[in-house]
Formats: structure tokens, sequence, C-alpha cells
């Protein structure tokens, strides 16, 4: 039986998160290819952790900058070792790649962090320049990463395209893995509630995560009011774990602003609502929101950030615009609009069958995979910028945790 070891830089918390229910993918995956699967973090759990208790998953606690990993990962010897974000890596690939060399070492990038902290910049600076912030030093560690390991997990088509035409990464280097979701049949479709029976707009996300804070910041002081204005008997329902002050204190009954707090179940609230509206102005990856929107058959109001990566060549489950003035305009129009509201929903089911079909996904990563686990030599030397970066000379992190552990034991 073959071995999968995930390094997790925090243990999955799928209701909180789109990253956590992205890992549970991830390991459904390796499931039902009967892998053994142990988990292991640094981090400490949360009481919105998954509780792998209930599974046949094993979770082995693991120690930073301490050569009990060295033991650990020898005595395990996977045959896969998938880290969980560039920043795990960093702190544990240069282990597995000395202790376990013939273990094939998986990076799965969630999002390409330096993409969105690029983002946050040109924002913050009020400008459309990305490339003025696109090469920082983020960049290099995480692309650094991207070439340390064997082959790195990418969850967005324009992410694909960034790696392979700016950053000029092979192409068998790298593997598209959306969300993947099960097929809206017909039955799924008519338990849908209609048009008349929902009501009020929704938004839903993690409140640690920057993208989704300064959204919520923008709706409630530039968009909401106008919306207001025009449809009166409206709410807008803000849902997530860990809210920062500033996002509690938005709350206003008189403005029917409500801030709702942990989203215990997802799909119940958006089904109950008429639209999803996340006016997201940086990011990157895919946004989970819109996801468990188009499930439930809710329409979604966002922006070009929104939406990226999520319709290809399809029509998107909504409107999109970057302009407040539109935002608001859009809203209203389709929160009145049961015509629009409709052809919306049904560009959402086509997007949710035709583009995050979990089989379909599922097959093209397993060929894949044994590809890599059958030619993994013949793999790794067309990688020759990542021997060079294994090489003992270049490797800091490698010798900072050394240093650090020598430290500890004095």
């Amino acid at each position: 039986m073959d071995t999968l070891l995930i390094i997790g830089h925090t243990y999955p918390e799928p209701t909180t998160t789109a990253a956590g229910k992205r890992m549970m993918q991830l390991i459904s995956l390796f499931e039902k290819d009967n892998y053994q699967i142990i988990f292991s973090s640094s981090a400490t759990t949360s009481d919105k952790s998954v509780n792998f208790k209930d599974s046949q998953i094993q979770v082995k606690p693991i120690q930073l900058n301490d050569a009990s990993f060295n033991d650990f990962i020898k005595e395990l010897n996977p045959s896969v070792v998938l880290f969980d974000r560039f920043i795990t890596e960093e702190k544990f690939g240069w282990r597995v790649a000395e202790y376990c060399p013939e273990a094939i070492r998986i990076l799965d990038t969630e999002d390409l962090h330096f993409l969105r902290k690029a983002r946050q910049e040109a924002l913050k600076n009020n400008t459309a320049a990305l490339n003025d912030y696109l090469f920082s030093e983020t960049t290099i560690r995480e692309i650094a990463s991207i070439y340390r390991c064997d082959s790195s997990l990418i969850i967005s088509e324009f992410e694909m395209n960034l790696l392979r035409t700016t950053f000029k990464i092979n192409n068998d280097m790298l593997f598209y893995l959306p969300f993947l979701t099960t097929t809206i049949d017909s039955s799924a479709y008519l338990d849908f509630p209609s048009f008349e029976k929902r009501k009020h707009f929704v938004t839903i996300g993690n409140l640690l995560h920057a993208p989704n804070v300064d959204s919520i910041l923008l709706l409630k002081k530039e968009i909401w009011p106008g919306i207001r204005k025009q449809i009166p008997e409206a709410e807008m329902h803000v849902y997530g774990a860990y809210a920062p002050q500033l996002i509690n204190e938005l709350h206003s009954e008189k403005d029917n602003f409500l801030i709702k707090g942990w989203a215990g179940d997802v799909s119940e609230i958006m089904k109950s609502a008429k639209i999803c509206l996340a006016p997201l102005r940086f990011g990157a990856g895919l946004k989970g929101k819109f996801i468990d929107a188009m499930i439930n058959g809710t329409p979604s109001i966002t922006t070009s950030i929104g939406v990226e990566g999520l319709a290809g060549d399809f029509p998107f489950s909504g409107i999109v615009s970057d302009d407040i003035d539109e935002l608001v305009k859009a809203s209203v129009k389709l929160y009145t609009d049961r015509k629009e509201w409709l052809k919306y929903q049904e560009n959402g089911i086509i997007i949710i069958n035709q583009r995050f079909n979990k089989p379909t996904f599922s097959k093209e990563f397993r060929s894949y995979l044994n590809k890599l686990l059958n030619a993994k030599e013949k793999h790794r030397n067309r990688n020759f910028i990542g021997k060079i970066l294994q090489y003992k000379t270049l490797q800091s992190t490698k010798y900072m945790s050394k240093w650090i552990a020598e430290k500890n034991k004095s």
C-alpha cells in the first residue's frame, strides 16, 4: 500500500475556509486510491478543525526546527509527500529531500500567495501597475518552492498561465486541479428554493483573510447604502469565522447590515439567499464562496478579481463589474428581475457541471501521479533548476533550521 504524508500549514477547517475544503477534497482523491494517509502539522487544532479520529487517517504532530522529524520521515518512508502551501515546504521540504529522497514531493499552492500580496500592494498604492509589485521576495520564495518540488497543484487557470508565461515554469511541473464538485442533476435543481422564496444578500468567508475584510468594508461604506436606498426591505448578511473587531463593529440593525458570525451550514445559508454579493478587490486562486453559491443555485455579483478562473469560456453565474455604481445597479436589478436571476442560476449549473467535475479531474490526476511515481528520475532531470535549489550551499532555510535546532538544545 502506498503512503501519503500531508504536511499541513494548519489542520483543515472545511466549515470556515475554502482552503480547508480544498484539503479535504485532496484527501478524498488519495483515499479513493487506497493510500495510507498520515496528516502532520506543527500547528494546534481548533474547535473547527476536522476530526480525523472519525476516519482512517492517522494524525502525527510534528515540531518545527527539530531533528525528530528526520527520524519520523525516514521510518515512515512515504511514497508521496504533500506540502500545504509553500511556507510549509520551506520548513520541511529539505528534510524530506534529505531523509526520504525517493518520495514524490507535491506542493499544493492553494492560491499564489505572491499574486494576492502584489494585488494588495497595488490596491494600497492606488495603481493598476501590478508588475511593480509582482517580483517581490514572496514571489522568489514561492517560485523557488515550486522548483524544489516534483509537482505543484494549481487551482486557477489564470495562475497556470501566469506561471507558464511570466515565470517560464515547465508545464510538466504544474498540474491544474481546481475545486472538485459533484454534478448538479435535475433532482438537485428542482430542490432549489425558488426566486420568490429567497431573500436578502449574503457574503461568506474567513474573516482573518484580508481580501474578505476589505470586501466587507467596501460593502458597508460604498455599496450597501445605495442598495438599501432602493430596496429598503433587503438585508446584507455577513458570515465568517474569526471576525476582527472592526468587522463586528459594522453590525447595524438600523442599516440591515448584519454580521452573522460562523456559518455552520453554508448550503442552507446560500439556498435561502437571493444573491451572493462579494466585491473582492484583491486576492488569488478560486473564490470558494462563488462555488458554494453556484452549487446551491444562488447567482452572484462580484468583480473581475472575484470571477477569475471560475467561468472559463462560459458566461458567469451573475454580474461582474469593478465600478461601485455599476455594482449597486446590478445588485438592485438582479434582486428584482426574476428572468435575469434564473438565467444566471442556470449559468452556474453549467459551470459546476462542465468545469469542476470531480470524476474527470480525479482520473486525470491519478494518471499524472502514476507517471511521476514511475519516472521520477527522468522527471527530476528535466527540472535542473530544482536540482540547483536543492544543492547544499544554496539551502538557507535548511541551515537556519539547523541553527535554531541547535540553539534550542542549549
